[in-house]
């Protein structure tokens, strides 16, 4: 069902393989393992969408999927962790947001071991990306820096991550400053380890009080064209997360099948037609899906035309892969049975991680609105 082996999708296979013998203590215990954490900082993972001339790997948007995809079998919490990385130098790789010295400074101190992420979401602004200035506030300080006062919810990587890029206003301009963990003023409450999804992101609030910065922190300063343009990193990248664990998902629903030799049949389940069928089920979902997601992929470049363009399909992949997740999961939990219910097979876990897909934007109507709109235009296109 995967790509064929890339150096990137061997690497993601080995922690895969690390990560998936933490993954369900780590749920139990609603907590990130430093260990997943040391293993993607030590193997240069967290580089992969990093160019090549600042350190990284370089890879493109679907060498990327793939390996996350490989990634996601093995945990899909660790794999969220390390895909907010990949989206946010991915995506910033293609728009240079920021400076030419400044993004050329992060992406030295991603390769170096540095683990990032946007900070954006709060409690009263919800979704980033239904727009709204955040109640995080920026304000100069007397030595030329700022000083952050606010509150962020669902910062995945919790106290692992290293650089902190938080959205914020100054006066009524939106604002993005670069925070690092040990700063003063940066404290965590963790409200995220008994969720339903993805318990071991460590997707915790943070508070910044009186957190102050340099000046050269400020990254960015009101609202540019880089950030009205269609971003495909985020969507995609996100999306591999619930199909990879919906693919271990399948994985182990086939074992279970192969081991499980009921004493009225006195031989695998595996050989029922019934079963079969149900598994078929399942793998066809997950190659359309796959499918769809690596062709939308491949056909991305990151230019502005391709970028309109594109971006419904992108939209359509995402919305598929997680509905498909969903689906997925459910299928293999009536496969396995009762069984399923309890922590002795890993189904539960991922019929629950799965769910966190459906809140991820563009998702739902918005999705849906989007996807027909772009089907209507294309009949008008194609008539008028």
């Amino acid at each position: 069902m995967l790509a064929n082996p890339t150096p990137a999708i061997e690497l993601a296979r080995r922690l895969a393989q690390e990560f998936a013998a933490r993954a369900s203590e780590a749920d139990r215990l609603g907590r990130l393992p430093a260990e997943d954490v040391r293993a993607l900082k030590d193997s240069g993972y967290l580089g992969l969408s990093v160019p090549e001339e600042y350190g990284g790997w370089g890879l493109s948007l679907k060498e990327c999927l793939a390996a996350q995809l490989e990634l996601a079998q093995g945990s899909g919490s660790t794999a969220m962790v390390a895909g907010m990385q990949l989206h946010l130098f991915g995506h910033a790789r293609e728009i240079r947001p920021w400076p030419e010295t400044t993004f050329a400074w992060l992406c030295r101190e991603a390769v170096q071991g540095g683990l990032f992420n946007n900070v954006a979401s709060e409690p009263q602004l919800g979704s980033p990306s239904r727009g709204g200035l955040p109640a995080t506030t920026a304000a100069p300080s007397a030595d030329g820096g700022w000083i952050i006062n606010g509150h962020k919810t669902w910062t995945t990587g919790g106290k692992h991550l290293t650089h902190m890029i938080v959205t914020a206003r100054i006066e009524e301009d939106p604002a993005w400053l670069l925070v690092c963990q040990e700063t003063p003023g940066v404290e965590w409450v963790e409200t995220w380890g008994d969720s339903l999804s993805l318990r071991a992101s460590d997707s915790h609030d943070v508070y910044f009080r009186d957190v102050a910065v340099p000046g050269e922190h400020l990254l960015q300063r009101g609202v540019t064209p880089a950030q009205a343009v269609p971003n495909a990193w985020f969507p995609l990248v996100m999306s591999t997360i619930y199909l990879g664990t919906a693919i271990a998902a399948r994985n182990t629903v086939i074992r279970y099948a192969l081991e499980r030799v009921p004493t009225a049949l006195g031989k695998p389940i595996a050989t029922l037609p019934r079963i079969q069928r149900q598994i078929g089920e399942i793998d066809l979902a997950l190659q359309a899906a796959q499918a769809l997601l690596f062709e939308v992929a491949g056909a991305w470049t990151g230019e502005a035309e391709n970028r309109q363009k594109l971006y419904p399909r992108v939209v359509t992949a995402k919305h598929l892969i997680t509905e498909t997740a969903n689906e997925v999961t459910d299928k293999a939990l009536r496969v396995a049975g009762g069984l399923s219910l309890t922590k002795s097979l890993p189904l539960e876990r991922y019929f629950r991680d799965v769910r966190a897909g459906l809140m991820q934007p563009p998702s739902g109507d918005t999705a849906l609105e989007i996807i027909g709109q772009h089907a209507i235009d294309q009949y008008k296109g194609t008539t008028g």
